[in-house]
């Protein structure tokens, strides 16, 4: 008879024990409520702001983008005949939205072996570093959310060909995003001040 160490079953119950995920926030376009409801998101976003140098109004802005802080988002699928339901448009998944190559590359770059796309903290770290790598490889500045969600969006390579530029559609993205984040920075400011004497405000 085999026998099973401790921690063998361990890994074993952590492989099977269904993912515990956060609910979207109630109120997405108010980041004192995002932070209030979900208190370990705030000490997340914190981290990965001081790792990499990141404004935490943007990457919380990114999220909003890019899932409206759904977990498990993933892009609709294509549809044959306008009817039937045929492949995603691409491998994104999670807050952040990280395609399959992308999340390969944070955790080589990185050695997080262990991060999930459908994790809050993960997903917000993962934003912080690949917006640090736009910083260094673009020179954009890390305030600049207009530039830097036109390469989250476009990749390095298609930001720098300037694939944008010709698209209003893509545009506006940015330009949403850079909204979105400009309204949760001014937010911030002032929840902080009400609220400085709350640990989770720090």
């Amino acid at each position: 008879m085999l026998r099973v160490s401790k921690i063998g079953l361990a890994l074993v119950s952590l492989l099977v024990m269904p993912a515990c995920v956060s609910a979207p926030p109630q109120d997405p376009n108010n980041i004192c409520s995002i932070l209030s409801q979900n208190k370990s998101w705030h000490a997340a976003a914190a981290k990965a702001a001081k790792r990499w140098g990141m404004p935490m109004h943007i990457g919380l802005a990114f999220i909003h983008r890019e899932s409206s802080f759904v977990a498990k988002a993933k892009p609709p699928r294509k549809k044959v005949l306008g009817i039937v339901p045929w492949r995603r448009s691409s491998s994104a998944y999670g807050y952040a939205q990280a395609t399959d190559e992308a999340w390969k590359d944070y955790k080589k770059d990185t050695g997080r072996r262990f991060v999930q796309r459908d994790d809050f903290a993960d997903a917000i770290d993962f934003i912080g570093w690949y917006n640090d790598r736009s910083s260094k490889l673009l020179k954009l500045r890390k305030n600049d959310a207009y530039r830097l969600y036109l390469a989250y969006y476009n990749g390095h390579t298609g930001y720098s060909q300037g694939r944008w530029r010709k698209s209003s559609t893509i545009k506006g993205y940015a330009k949403k995003a850079a909204s979105q984040a400009s309204l949760y920075r001014k937010q911030l400011r002032k929840c902080r001040g009400k609220t400085k004497k709350r640990s989770w405000f720090g």
